[in-house]
């Protein structure tokens, strides 16, 4: 089984406007509402291709319902803790001659809270996997992924981390399964600008000699790079098409890498399938449905070092 969490979900709400003006009422010509979250995101691609797994993590009040609400109409398995008091937070996003985004901070988690959903955790068994993605609000406390990682650390879990600075390198330690960070998030993390195939190498090996067994750098417009724990080195480009929606494809490529190691064990193959559905979703409105991850899998394809 696969569990994913998502510590601070939200409703993204999507309005269209033709021009965006400040010394007037602006109006909008379309809305939409969105589910996001990149933990749930990562479920929904797992979902989408007929991967068994349950989302995890906190929601609040009406807006909380109204999302568990969607996902479960969207056949996605969830399994969330509702917390007494706040609610789920509506994010807003603009789209007019510039895109504007509002993301608001999020319900109180209070010690209780956190303790109820770490002792759900301990029910992960041994050989499952746990999708830990995105940043820690500032109503949580900074250490949480290490608190989880640190309770689990001996239950034999595949733990996927995608976070970025010492969020993630302070769970290294725990020897998680997969990291994902873009060639950016990689060079930060040691003070330095990672241009170089051979530099990526480098420095996605140093996150191995600190504790990762797999790295999966994800590198926007050159595609992706993978440097497993046997020492292969793959990498893959971008298929053709418009760039639609750059939202959520990170977490696409992780439910993708992820559905395509459960599948084969095979390295290269979930790495083919993760850049598939990150380069899908990229091509969709929204998150990648199953259709359109068929057609750019055959787009791709993958290359060894």
């Amino acid at each position: 089984m696969i569990y994913t969490v998502t510590l601070n979900p939200a409703l993204d709400y999507v309005m269209k406007v033709g021009s965006l003006r400040y010394d007037d009422i602006n109006r909008s010509e379309s809305e939409t509402m969105y589910y996001g979250g990149k933990g749930i995101n990562v479920s929904v691609i797992l979902s989408r291709l007929g991967v068994e797994n349950k989302a995890l993590g906190f929601v609040a009040g009406f807006t909380g319902k109204e999302l568990e609400d969607m996902l479960k109409k969207d056949g996605i398995n969830c399994d969330f803790n509702h917390l007494e008091n706040g609610i789920t937070r509506i994010n807003v996003k603009i789209k007019a001659d510039t895109e504007l985004d509002i993301n608001a901070q999020g319900p109180d988690i209070s010690e209780s809270e956190i303790n109820k959903l770490l002792e759900k955790l301990d029910g992960i068994k041994e050989g499952d996997f746990l999708v830990l993605a995105g940043s820690v609000p500032s109503t949580l406390p900074s250490d949480i992924y290490e608190r989880i990682l640190k309770r689990l650390k001996d239950k034999g879990v595949n733990f996927v981390v995608d976070a970025t600075g010492d969020l993630l390198l302070n769970v290294l330690k725990y020897k998680p399964f997969l990291v994902k960070p873009n060639h950016h998030e990689l060079g930060d993390l040691f003070g330095v600008v990672t241009k170089t195939d051979e530099e990526i190498q480098e420095y996605a090996r140093k996150l191995q000699e600190m504790g990762a067994r797999n790295v999966l750098v994800s590198r926007s417009k050159d595609g992706a790079m993978l440097i497993d724990e046997n020492g292969g080195v793959f990498k893959i480009g971008n298929a053709e098409g418009k760039l639609v929606n750059s939202v959520g494809c990170g977490d696409s490529m992780v439910g993708g890498f992820v559905a395509g190691y459960i599948q084969s064990k095979d390295y290269s193959h979930a790495l083919r399938l993760g850049a598939v559905c990150g380069n899908a979703t990229a091509f969709s409105e929204g998150l990648a449905e199953k259709e359109e991850i068929d057609r750019v899998y055959d787009l791709l394809d993958i290359s060894k070092s």
